[in-house]
């Protein structure tokens, strides 16, 4: 059991560096700690998840979180982990942005709390009001180029082609003010982020140092990548985000279900309240019966569940068991009639979910053969393609393997309305429907 929060992050692998003290800070009395959130879309994404989680267990151990939202440094651009200079986004977009992101940290951390209710702050409401003077009296003058320079995010611009500006070059001090501000409203001491922010947060308790006599701690966490060495939280479909408009809960399940056997374990420790034994039992079923995937699925449903709520988690599972055949997810029947549970799914997901294609069912008044519908469906680009595919045992319908070439999908199977799938192998579908 752990006793400190900083002890709950270390041993879930959550600390990447932290100041000397932090350890202790966050052992001893009550603290108050900010998380930034950077406005460049209207949702944040999976990773931001880490940060975001950062604030949840924070207020679980009976400290105070703050969320700042970006909406003055949005307007400039943080240009950590970046090669090239940002677009700069309008006042609009970011006003936009910032409205989207407060929606979603509403969602995860208790602002009503009795004890500890969390805030959440703009930055904007002081950074716009801060004249070019008062900029450089009260903060420029605290910290030396040759200091900036010796940043690694200002270091890899400045020997890059294209160089930093002097807006991106401002951030750093810009993140420090923001550190400065809210310990002088609130009293905070501790600011958190992914490790691309080291730079910028020991600034501000560089500031605070100078300005206040006062000591200001940081912990950074990993930045993630997966053990194939992509980036965390890309997909082919791109990045996949909490808006469920923008990643479909679906695809959000899907996302955590497929994750990688080395991974996994990492991930439950990461992004869930799972306790320790509970983490444990996992990995050992990853070691002793990967196939049967056990963690993977509690990652996905723990994951949706705390982004979406049960009801969205129900559909996602339903919807896996009706596109993919996996039975434990709720019993699904294969796609055996226009009332089945699999048939409403599917027409619920659509082309969201899969590859779809319409047939006209007058066009095969005696049937079709399974070497043409292989082929209209998409599936494969010649005849002779179809003939081997299905001679290897490639080719699915409903999850039947069809076996012979010459068969023939009766007429009574495309009857209008109707609707089955069709998969190549284990990977490649296509969802058929059946027109008038």
């Amino acid at each position: 059991m752990t006793t400190s929060l900083f002890d709950e992050l270390q041993w879930r692998g959550l600390v990447y560096d932290s100041t000397e003290g932090a350890r202790d800070l966050l052992a001893g009395d009550k603290v108050t700690a900010y998380v930034g959130f950077d406005p460049t879309a209207s949702s944040l994404h999976v990773g931001t998840l880490l940060p975001m989680l950062a604030l949840v267990r924070l207020q679980k151990f009976g400290h105070s979180p703050i969320a700042v939202v970006g909406g003055g440094t949005g307007l400039i651009g943080d240009p950590s982990g970046k090669t090239a200079e940002r677009t700069l986004l309008t006042a609009e977009q970011v006003e936009a942005n910032v409205a989207g992101i407060r929606a979603q940290l509403e969602r995860f951390i208790d602002f009503d709390s009795k004890s500890n209710p969390a805030r959440l702050v703009n930055n904007a409401e002081w950074l716009t009001k801060l004249n070019a003077m008062e900029f450089l009296r009260d903060v420029g003058k605290y910290f030396t180029v040759n200091y900036l320079l010796a940043k690694e995010t200002v270091k890899r611009r400045v020997e890059g082609e294209e160089g930093i500006s002097y807006t991106e070059f401002s951030y750093l001090l810009l993140q420090a003010y923001d550190f400065l501000v809210l310990h002088d409203r609130f009293k905070c001491v501790l600011q958190m982020g992914g490790s691309d922010q080291w730079g910028n947060i020991v600034a501000g308790c560089e500031l605070i140092r100078k300005r206040r006599a006062a000591t200001a701690h940081g912990l950074v966490m990993p930045l993630l990548t997966t053990s194939r060495g992509t980036k965390f939280g890309k997909t082919e479909a791109g990045t996949v985000w909490l808006d469920p408009s923008l990643t479909s809960p679906f695809r959000f399940y899907q996302f955590w279900l497929n994750t990688d056997d080395r991974d996994v374990v990492r991930y439950l420790k990461f992004f869930t309240s799972l306790d320790r034994a509970s983490i444990e039992a996992l990995e050992h079923a990853v070691a002793q019966t990967p196939e049967k995937r056990e963690a993977q699925r509690t990652l996905a449903r723990e994951v949706t569940t705390m982004v979406h709520g049960e009801a969205e988690l129900s559909k996602a599972e339903m919807h896996t068991a009706a596109l993919f055949g996996l039975r434990e997810a709720g019993g699904l029947p294969p796609l055996s009639g226009d009332d089945s549970p699999a048939i409403t799914a599917l027409k619920e997901i659509g082309e969201d979910l899969i590859s779809s294609v319409t047939l006209e069912a007058q066009l095969f008044p005696n049937g079709i053969s399974a070497v043409d519908l292989a082929m209209r469906a998409g599936l494969v680009t010649s005849k002779s393609e179809a003939t081997r595919l299905i001679q290897q045992g490639g080719l699915y319908l409903d999850d039947e393997r069809l076996s012979n070439p010459r068969a023939t999908i009766g007429p009574e199977f495309l009857t209008p309305g109707r609707i089955f799938k069709l998969r190549k192998g284990q990977r490649e579908r296509r969802l058929v429907r059946i027109g008038g």
